[in-house]
């Protein structure tokens, strides 16, 4: 119905009621007033906990819709969304794999959801054995010795990694090293973090295919190296082949080698970044470890660590020892105010990591995130071997068979994902929006455009492990059409999208001038 793709307050109508609840405000003598239907007034005895400070002067502009007409509105605006349980996303660097149901089923358990987080710990042995058990696992996976669990995103992951990098070297008073080298390929977080924490980026350069170039590594290493972040395979897709001369010259200079865990989806089952020599690394558990993308956060960005940087990672650590789970964080006092007026103190005593590079977070980071992962990571048990070869092969049967239409850069095997430089027949003008606004018109999510930099005209596509050849045969079909299209009749690809319900817009513009309330569109 129409009337309910309006903005909820285009339905708004004075006098509507979704719900309500008593009038209710603060009296001088600190009671609470409530208003009797015939007018009068009531006195009740309790205490109001908002101070007056707090508390409006002037009623929000709130719509007023009838609690029919809310369901029914954003029912519709649900059914708008697009996401991996309403179609194939193909966006690379992204990895947007299925979420199975049963991830939620345990993450939403009362006897987990229900926890807080200042709970004693003999209380809570549960929640802080899958808290331990999970960073076992992800050791094991990876080849690392520990993981910090607490970290809310990749992001967050990448500075918690780079502060402990900062912290192993200010440990052995190397307080030269200021300086991190980025591959010019890299993802923008990786010299966006390395600049949050106070470290100098240095760019290497890429080689023909794609590669870092060790020659051009080899002139940027001295003592004020902290260390080189990368990701294998690449943000093109494309195995680092050198991983373990690039390991040997860094770690020679005195540097360390971070990974980002972006791209550890297809070396899941088939290789350790702590075999490659990585010393530091973040994972994206949405990525690879099928938890829900945060959607702006919180998300989960655990870290993992060689066995001498243990000492480093952040407050607190979960250990066990004696047939208990501890919570290790030095003297944490919360003072808490009660309803009944008193104050409660919750306190964590056990040993203080004197070389931890601190905290970065206020607790134990995003724990329902992590039991949808550790829940993965059980159900698929030995399997799991089998995600990144999967991801691999699906990739490659992608590009293979888009390769007579699209011109393919780096002509090479790739890993989970690959790069297009648009069409192979440029002449007709369609550039990659084009292509991804025509998706568009076949129900189709864009693959990742514009991204990386090294092409004019990127197209970036990672099929995940988890979709059917069935749907990837669809969606080479259509982008074969789309690709056929642009010969045959350009400009009826160049003004698409035709079928959804708002046009090409004009991002410039809208990026220039947002329009931020909705009566500027009225």
């Amino acid at each position: 119905m129409k009337y309910y793709d309006k903005l909820i307050f285009e339905i708004s109508r004075p006098g509507r009621v979704g719900y309500s609840l008593p009038k209710n405000w603060s009296t001088d003598n600190g009671q609470q007033s409530t208003d009797k239907p015939d007018g009068s007034l009531s006195i009740v005895n309790c205490q109001l906990s908002i101070p007056k400070v707090l508390l409006r002067e002037t009623p929000a502009e709130l719509p007023e819709v009838s609690e029919l007409d809310v369901v029914r509105h954003y029912t519709n605006v649900s059914n708008k969304n697009f996401g991996v349980e309403t179609g194939f996303y193909p966006l690379g660097s992204c990895t947007m794999k299925y979420n199975p149901k049963i991830n939620e089923e345990i993450a939403h358990h009362p006897a987990f959801s229900g926890l807080h987080p200042l709970q004693n710990e003999e209380s809570v042995q549960g929640a802080l054995a899958i808290y331990y058990h999970t960073a076992r696992a992800l050791s094991e996976l990876t080849g690392l010795a520990d993981f910090t669990l607490t970290p809310f995103a990749g992001a967050h992951g990448e500075l918690t990694g780079l502060m402990v990098m900062r912290q192993y070297h200010l440990l052995r008073g190397d307080t030269k090293r200021t300086r991190v080298i980025v591959p010019d390929s890299a993802h923008g977080t990786n010299p966006a973090s390395a600049a949050v924490c106070g470290l100098e980026i240095v760019e290497v350069k890429s080689t023909a295919n794609g590669t870092v170039d060790t020659n051009d590594l080899k002139g940027l290493l001295d003592d004020t190296i902290a260390g080189i972040m990368m990701t294998n395979p690449n943000t093109l897709g494309i195995y680092e082949t050198q991983v373990v001369e690039i390991a040997r010259l860094v770690h020679e200079a005195g540097g360390l080698l971070y990974y980002d865990g972006a791209n550890l989806n297809p070396m899941l089952g088939a290789s350790r970044p702590g075999d490659m020599g990585f010393d530091i690394m973040h994972i994206n558990l949405h990525k690879t470890f099928s938890t829900p993308h945060g959607g702006g956060g919180p998300g989960s960005g655990p870290v993992g660590v060689a066995a001498h940087l243990v000492d480093c990672l952040p407050n607190p650590r979960v250990t066990f020892a004696d047939g208990k789970y501890r919570i290790e964080n030095g003297k944490l006092k919360i003072e808490s105010s009660q309803p009944d007026g008193n104050n409660s103190q919750f306190s964590i005593f056990n040993s203080q990591f004197n070389s931890s590079c601190g905290r970065v977070a206020a607790f134990m980071g995003n724990f329902g995130v992590v039991m949808k992962a550790y829940t993965y990571i059980l159900s698929l048990g030995k399997d799991i071997k089998h995600v990144g070869p999967i991801a691999t092969l699906n990739a490659n049967y992608v590009k293979e068979s888009l390769r007579d239409a699209y011109y393919l850069p780096v002509d090479t095997v790739c890993k989970h994902e690959f790069v297009f430089d648009g069409l192979a027949d440029k002449s007709t003008g369609v550039t990659t929006l084009d292509i991804a606004k025509r998706l568009l018109d076949y129900g189709y999510h864009a693959p990742t455009i514009y991204f990386p930099l090294l092409f004019h005209q990127s197209i970036m596509i990672e099929p995940t492990e988890t979709e059917s050849k069935e749907t990837l045969d669809d969606f080479i079909d259509i982008m074969h059409r789309v690709a056929e299209e642009a010969l045959s009749d350009p400009d009826m690809v160049k003004s698409a999208p035709h079928t959804t319900p708002v046009r090409r817009l004009d991002e410039t513009t809208a990026a220039k001038n947002p329009l931020l309330k909705y009566r500027d569109l009225m």
